[in-house]
């Protein structure tokens, strides 16, 4: 029989009709989960305190133990510190888990789910968000789905199938696409759901090779299976039966440890094997492959609620062969079951059945008792079966798909209308930037213009000023020139006085010519040396040597003859001796006269 529900990504697997709570393997399911773009949590990712609580939580499970086991994780989750995004997030996977496994509580589910989904939330920046966020969904949308609140299970469904497929790889979106079959099948599309059951399989290949990916696999290969079979392809069903058996076969010795588990998977299939051959009218065989399913599976812990139903097809099979005393040993069996194990399909074709068995011995009292309890039962049955089966899914998702496009349309529309916005403001912001340049080019053009023209009159400034100072040289060249062509051509006449009166003054005059003599020599001394500043002033000008043909005889007499009166002042005498034959010679005469008389001059006052 296929499941009615199915949780993998927490610690909990189909196997046929029932859910069971899985090995240390399955505690740690979610964590083998990889992810192409974001991850879903590694073992590294929770917090050492954590993994130990973890790993005693698993032991709890492992020994059929949940309710001890949620009260160790309540007890020493409230004593770990500083706890993380994960630690939070599997806290309240494992309270989901138990709530939908032990407690059968669609109310306690949605509490915990829609913590793990608050949870998810509040890292969205987290390496383990997206992963987070989709697994939150799907089990939100399990306890919907429980809680038989189907339009909200197939839109947690689709979020959580949303952003796996934007951003998962195949080993996330291979729950959604379970689920998917799931809900085909309980709405009788067995082909649909078949095709669905595939297509989780082909994904299922994301996994990491470990014993959970083999445990789904040759789960979803039975699933399939159980399609063809509801649908009618007898012959593809058993195809699919057979090949689990081999898959099972082939894993055997991987697994040895988890044997139980294998024994469990191999009674499901017996059972299917078994309706197959029923079908067929191989009763024998049948019967054979049923209570092959039920004594595996009618042992503590294993699945009983799949062997139940396993009883009902062996009843019926009784019942039709007339084998009264087996089938009434059985569904004694079964009764006592039902009530410790609550099995609402199973109760109900268990009343089917001894209503049915007892109109076969015209007793129709009994008939009718029991077939009372079964028409309440299946009317229960089939008010879920209706609601579920009114609700087009494929319309839903669609409906849902057409919906998050909108959105993002919506969400690309504001998008642009802010682009556009900042267009715009670009827009202004580039037309007054160019006003800007524009009028600074302007400005830049007249101020050229205005500084061209400056330049202009400083260049005329300029020259003006260049041939004033030439003008000026020029003009301060010739004053020089005059100044000592008078100064050279006072010097000999007035050194002459001075000579003169020098000699005076030695002979007998009065005392008034006397005075008169002395007045003209110091007046003419003073003239002389004014004369001497004058030519030295002019001689130590920058000008421009010019070189003239100049007799030099000449030139030494006439500067020794200007200072022979200061020799004569300290009795010195001048001797000078001449070229024999005049010459001249190309140099500057004002010069080389300064030259001679400094060193007559110097020779005068140093000896």
């Amino acid at each position: 029989m296929l499941p009615t529900d199915n949780l993998r990504k927490g610690f909990i697997l189909p196997v046929g009709g029932h859910l069971l709570w899985l090995s240390t393997v399955f505690a740690c399911i979610l964590l083998s989960l990889s992810c192409t773009k974001k991850r879903a949590p590694q073992s590294d990712d929770y917090s050492d305190g954590f993994k130990v609580i973890f790993a005693g939580v698993n032991k709890f499970f492992d020994a059929k133990q949940p309710e001890k086991g949620i009260k160790y994780l309540d007890s020493a989750f409230n004593k770990l510190s500083d706890p993380t995004i994960n630690d939070k997030f599997r806290f309240y996977g494992l309270h989901f888990v138990y709530s939908k496994k032990t407690l059968h509580s669609p109310k306690n589910e949605l509490l915990y789910a829609d913590s793990m989904l608050n949870i998810a939330q509040s890292d969205v920046k987290g390496n383990a968000y997206v992963s987070n966020f989709a697994e939150a969904n799907f089990a939100k949308g399990d306890a919907f789905f429980d809680a038989n609140r189907y339009n909200d299970a197939y839109r947690c469904f689709y979020q959580g199938y949303f952003l796996g497929k934007n951003h998962l790889d195949n080993s996330v979106l291979a729950e959604y696409t379970y689920r998917m079959g799931m809900i085909m099948f309980r709405q009788s599309h067995f082909l649909r759901a078949a095709d669905y059951f595939k297509e989780s399989y082909k994904q299922s290949m994301a996994y990491t090779d470990d014993f959970r990916a083999f445990y789904q696999r040759q789960e979803l290969l039975n699933d399939i299976g159980e399609s063809y079979q509801h649908n009618g392809n007898i012959d593809s069903a058993a195809l699919y039966f057979n090949r689990v058996l081999v898959y099972i076969d082939k894993n055997n010795n991987r697994f040895k440890k988890l044997a139980n588990m294998l024994d469990v998977a191999r009674a499901v299939t017996y059972g299917d094997q078994g309706t197959i051959l029923f079908a067929k009218k191989q009763y024998i065989q049948a019967a054979e492959q049923f209570k092959k399913s039920i004594a595996i599976n009618l042992k503590k812990y294993n699945d009983n609620y799949n062997a139940e139903l396993v009883e009902i097809s062996l009843g019926q099979l009784y019942l039709d062969q007339h084998q009264d005393k087996l089938f009434i040993s059985l569904m004694n069996d079964l009764h006592n079951q039902l009530d410790s194990v609550k099995n609402t399909e199973a109760e109900t074709d268990w009343n089917r059945l001894m209503s049915n068995y007892y109109a076969n011995k015209n007793d129709y009292a009994k008939s009718l008792v029991y077939f009372k309890d079964y028409s309440l039962l299946k009317d229960s049955l089939n008010k879920l079966s209706v609601s579920l089966k009114e609700t087009d899914v494929n319309q839903q998702l669609a409906n849902y798909d057409k919906q998050y496009q909108i959105q993002n349309l919506k969400d690309n529309n504001k998008l642009q209308q802010i682009y556009l916005y900042l267009a715009i403001i670009g827009v202004l912001m580039a037309v007054v930037i160019i006003f800007l340049v524009y009028r600074n080019w302007e400005r830049s053009k007249r101020d050229i213009l205005a500084i061209s023209e400056l330049n202009k009159q400083i260049n005329i400034q300029k020259n003006d000023l260049e041939n004033t100072l030439h003008e000026l040289n020029v003009n301060n060249q010739e004053k020089d020139r005059i100044l000592r062509t008078v100064a050279h051509d006072l010097r000999n006449p007035i050194g002459g006085i001075v000579a003169l009166t020098n000699a005076m003054l030695e002979d007998e005059y009065s005392d008034e010519q006397k005075q008169l003599i002395n007045l003209v020599n110091s007046t003419s001394g003073n003239s002389l040396e004014l004369i001497n500043e004058i030519l030295e002033a002019t001689n130590t000008t920058n000008g421009k040597l010019t070189r003239e043909p100049v007799e030099i005889n000449g030139l030494v007499s006439n500067s020794v003859e200007i200072l022979s009166f200061k020799a004569a002042e300290k009795n010195q005498k001048i001797i000078i001796e001449l070229l024999d034959h005049p010459q001249k010679l190309m140099i500057s005469r004002e010069r080389i006269w300064r030259v001679i008389s400094n060193l007559i001059s110097n020779a005068i006052k140093f000896s």
